[in-house]
């Protein structure tokens, strides 16, 4: 996994990836106490930065393996960027999603052609059943954040930082960004050493769910002790990748953990002053710049808001409790 790969993903995302603005508000700097900026891959294709990894595995394959088929594995935004990518490429998907999902994420995944396999996350292994589905069916199992092209097309978020930041004469800054398995923050961590070195990215995760902080911290992979109970679903994973953590041991700053409040709140600070949707788990960027300024050292941030497939009923409890 190299640079090399996330400018080619890049070139293959050309004229079908969104290029999501660098957003800012005088309110949230004023909350943060510094310069804060936020990438809002909520308005990408599907509502996450997913169908940029999605759209590089689909499109590095080659002809005969793609007509066969894709499986992917997720709670919902890996689901639908895979989904729509091989639509796109006209190639059929099967999506293994665990049950307790968002309601919305599943069927956006099936609106999106994709036939959708449901499993119970507390006790059933997901690897294992898209292992079985891949070879029993003749499928290529596209990863979730565990993939060399997954990551190369997740990168090219951090390779379009680069070049806005520039564009507003910022040279230093900590890139906060939401993360799971990793593969967004390993992606991005990649583009910033090479295009911008003078930036760090940071993980952030939910308090109780905070595997990639924790696995930073200690210097080895540390797993997750439970996988439910954080309304942020989409960045909670076991643990990091195997692929993905040493990118992030050895280019990335410490974590930063966030409870479930502080995404709510940072959901309506961002509905109210940047008029963008984001799910829980996509602003825990945002709300580590704006409530815990005091594990944060550079006077501008760039949060990435990495996903917007919010619940109704999330999204009305954020704005009924904050807003």
């Amino acid at each position: 996994m190299n640079i090399d790969m996330i400018e080619a993903a890049a070139k293959r995302l050309e004229g079908h990836a969104r290029k999501t603005p660098l957003l800012s508000s005088p309110f949230l700097d004023d909350i943060a106490g510094r310069r804060v900026f936020v990438k809002p891959e909520c308005l990408q294709h599907t509502g996450s930065f997913k169908f940029r990894g999605g759209w590089s595995a689909l499109s590095a394959l080659d002809p005969e393996t793609r007509a066969r088929g894709v499986i992917a594995f997720s709670s919902g935004n890996h689901a639908q960027g895979v989904a729509y990518a091989a639509a796109q490429h006209g190639a059929p998907a099967v999506i293994v999603m665990p049950s307790d999902a968002p309601k919305l994420k599943i069927e956006n995944t099936r609106a999106l052609g994709a036939e959708v396999v449901l499993y119970d996350r507390a006790t059933e292994d997901r690897d294992a059943l898209g292992a079985t589905l891949a070879a029993e069916r003749g499928l290529t199992l596209i990863k979730p954040f565990d993939e060399p092209q997954v990551i190369a097309g997740q990168g090219t978020a951090g390779l379009e930082i680069a070049d806005q930041a520039a564009g507003h004469g910022i040279t230093k800054a900590e890139v906060l960004i939401p993360c799971g398995g990793g593969g967004l923050t390993s992606g991005v961590a990649l583009a910033l050493e090479k295009h911008a070195p003078d930036m760090v990215a940071r993980p952030c995760e939910p308090v109780g769910f905070d595997d990639v902080k924790r696995s930073i911290a200690s210097g080895h992979i540390e797993r997750n002790p439970r996988l439910t109970g954080s309304i942020c679903d989409a960045i909670i994973t076991p643990q990091p990748g195997d692929m993905t953590f040493p990118i992030m041991q050895r280019l990335c700053g410490n974590g930063i953990a966030v409870s479930d409040e502080d995404c709510l709140r940072a959901m309506a600070l961002a509905f109210l002053r940047l008029k963008i949707v984001i799910e829980p788990g996509g602003a825990a960027a945002l709300a580590a710049v704006l409530f815990h300024g005091d594990e944060i050292e550079t006077d501008t941030v760039i949060a990435i808001a990495s996903g917007g497939n919010v619940d109704p009923a999330m999204f009305i409890k954020a704005l009924q409790d904050f807003a």
